[in-house]
């Protein structure tokens, strides 16, 4: 099912001007052409393996859909496509990511427990959402949870389908790197899960 983001999106890319676009020439409205059609390509492409690694690593999908868009609309916002624009997106994201995160843990910090746990818990799940909610998906969350952020990033990322390039790429990794590390990271994964059953 397509996002309901990708149309407001899509439909910013597509009627935006960018502030260099000169009146009169035709090269240059071309080339801004070009480039929206090139962001919305890429938007229409990328927008939903992008969101589901980042629902999958927050756990919110709410704060997954803000991180996906705003990714793309920084993308747009620069005025030209970077050499590896899959990789682009996902490291601002995990930056964003990561600036969210600092922010909620000082907040945590300066709160009591008891208004923190208020303040910042989950509201409850609905009844809907407890019985569609499988012991299995949840500790698979709880297992990934317990692994090393870089871990739990790369097997986020190698489950959407990334390509080795991006992945090393957006983690700042040597992609010659990136096969060893993901088996360890997969191993890592096992043993917390409590499945050594393919463990050498």
């Amino acid at each position: 099912m397509r996002n309901p983001l990708a149309g407001s999106i899509t439909r910013q890319v597509a009627t935006g001007a960018p502030s260099r676009r000169l009146a009169g020439g035709n090269a240059r409205a071309d080339m801004t052409a070009s480039f929206h059609d090139a962001v919305a390509e890429l938007f229409d492409a990328h927008f939903d393996r992008l969101f589901r690694f980042l629902q999958r690593l927050s756990g919110e999908p709410d704060l997954a859909a803000d991180l996906a868009q705003e990714a793309f609309v920084r993308m747009y916002e620069r005025g030209a496509l970077p050499d590896a624009p899959e990789a682009w997106l996902i490291a601002v994201a995990l930056n964003r990511f990561r600036n969210v995160a600092s922010k909620r843990s000082r907040r945590t910090r300066l709160l009591t427990i008891e208004r923190a746990t208020r303040v910042l818990a989950d509201p409850p799940p609905s009844p809907m959402q407890t019985a569609v909610a499988s012991e299995s998906g949840e500790r698979v969350r709880a297992a990934l949870d317990r692994l090393p952020e870089r871990d739990r990033q790369m097997l986020l990322l190698c489950a959407e389908g990334y390509r080795y390039r991006d992945i090393a790429a957006a983690l700042g990794i040597n992609e010659s790197s990136i096969g060893t590390l993901l088996a360890r990271a997969k191993r890592a994964f096992r043993a917390v899960y409590g499945d050594d059953r393919d463990a050498p």
